[in-house]
């Protein structure tokens, strides 16, 4: 073990490990398999259809074609890069459309830094799908359970919580399937700690996604490089100048492992069906039930009144925004457009042409935000006055789904439309089952080739590091 010093208090970063390293698909509840399921096709699906944003195009011309790396496939594209490389790419893709699951207690989205990282290491040592959901689970539980110890001021003062706690996920998720013993948990997690990065200031444009990718990437290299040998800060949460009190500003404590002791967290994976920022979803289904029930002319609105907690002002409060990007973080355009009937859902709604159209700006700028103390980030009260009579209803978008048989289905119809276009519906009706029987598939590069159109994709040696865990 490298020299660190570790807190006499509470070892947390070693806790950490200690709590979800033994985790096995077998010993998994059934719910929680279903969800991590989900998790895979939701992201394979986000990913598929961020493959063709303007930012994978430009990371691919700019970095995978200069590297000339045959290791690893891209998601939904032809070329090939190195397993590092196509951890980030695949990641910012993952992310490019903001419309991938996320996760309260981690305070930002779960899968997206860890699945990419996952597929990239399963390809590169002929892991199965069954190992994929295996890391994935360990990976959501650790940076689920390192969120909640981090708390809300984390997040509040700035960090990305997909960035920074996410790579600790990808970083544990890699090193379950690289079979690392304890030591090597403990020295992947602390170079993680002292890669992860990524700034609330950079949302509303490409930089957010990368965030993701470099999570992915970043969790990935510290999994390979500890495989190797490599030295870190073992105590990297809980030591002075370490990752919670520079990140954070407080030591962490043991009572909050002990609270989610036995618990698997990633049942509480909670999954987009607007493509926006998850905290204007609470506003955009009260908007929508006030349209439904009242059926109000959105051109005889006086005014609207939003109700959100105060956190969401620093989050996706863009005042004005000018491109389809800046919409998904504006709680007063999201507001607007709900209330005139457009399909949130629709990747096609989020563009630059329709948030900066006359009607939605007209409606947006009689929004008004107000914020309440003590609210919830999940819930909101839109208040529309119109015509001397006013109409309320409130929403929360914080609540699992109870009904995972109704939510997979929600997610097939999500995948469907997120991927059809671009694979041809009998193609992407076979990879959404794929994804969903992962666990039955001998090798994971089975499940990555199908998301491509390539005839042939170049099988790579299996031998690196001798299988995966199990």
């Amino acid at each position: 073990m490298s020299t660190a010093e570790t807190s006499a208090e509470f070892a947390a970063t070693r806790a950490l490990v200690r709590a979800v390293r033994g985790t096995t698909w077998d010993k998994t509840p059934e719910d929680a398999r279903e969800v991590a399921r989900h998790c895979l096709l939701d992201f394979i699906g986000c990913a598929v259809a961020g493959s063709r944003e303007p930012l994978s195009r430009i990371l691919v011309d700019e970095i995978v074609r200069g590297e000339g790396s045959h290791e690893a496939s891209l998601i939904g594209r032809n070329e090939r890069a190195s397993r590092l490389t196509a951890a980030l790419i695949n990641g910012a893709a993952g992310h490019a459309l903001d419309f991938d699951d996320t996760h309260m207690a981690m305070g930002g989205h779960p899968s997206v830094p860890v699945v990419p990282a996952v597929l990239a290491l399963a390809e590169t040592i002929g892991a199965s799908g069954r190992g994929v959901l295996e890391a994935l689970v360990v990976g959501v539980e650790l940076e689920c359970r390192l969120g909640a110890m981090l708390g809300g001021k984390h997040y509040a003062i700035g960090f990305h919580s997909t960035g920074t706690v996410g790579t600790f996920g990808a970083a544990a998720a890699c090193a379950h399937m690289l079979a690392l013993d304890e030591d090597g948990w403990l020295r992947a997690l602390g170079l993680a700690g002292t890669q992860a990065a990524g700034l609330k200031s950079g949302f509303g444009t490409m930089a957010k996604p990368l965030h993701a990718g470099r999570a992915a990437s970043n969790g990935l290299f510290s999994a390979l490089a500890a495989h190797g040998g490599y030295s870190s800060n073992t105590a990297i949460i809980e030591t002075a100048q370490g990752f919670a009190v520079t990140h954070a500003g407080a030591i962490p404590s043991p009572a909050t492992l002990e609270r989610e002791a036995g618990k698997f967290l990633i049942r509480d994976t909670l999954f987009k069906y607007h493509a926006s920022c998850y905290l204007t979803h609470a506003p955009i289904q009260a908007a929508r039930q006030i349209r439904d029930e009242h059926r109000i002319d959105p051109k005889m609105i006086d005014e609207i009144e939003l109700r959100v907690a105060p956190s969401l002002l620093s989050v996706c409060n863009i005042l004005e925004p000018r491109t389809g990007l800046e919409g998904k973080f504006s709680l007063r355009a999201t507001t607007a457009m709900a209330l005139l009937g457009d399909d949130t859902s629709d990747l096609a709604t989020f563009s630059d042409t329709r948030v900066t159209d006359p009607a939605v700006v007209s409606l947006r700028n009689r929004v008004r935000v107000t914020p309440v103390e003590k609210a919830s980030q999940t819930c909101a009260t839109v208040i529309v006055r119109s015509n001397g009579k006013t109409f309320e209803a409130a929403a929360d978008s914080g609540e699992p789904a109870a009904n995972l048989a109704a939510q997979r289905e929600n997610l097939v119809r999500k995948f469907m439309a997120l991927t059809s276009t671009l694979l041809g519906r009998g193609r992407a009706e076979t990879l959404a089952q794929a994804a969903l029987d992962a666990d039955r598939i001998p090798k994971a590069f089975e499940l990555i080739s199908q998301t491509t159109n390539a005839d042939r994709i170049r099988m790579i040696d299996t031998t690196t590091f001798g299988g995966e865990r199990n």
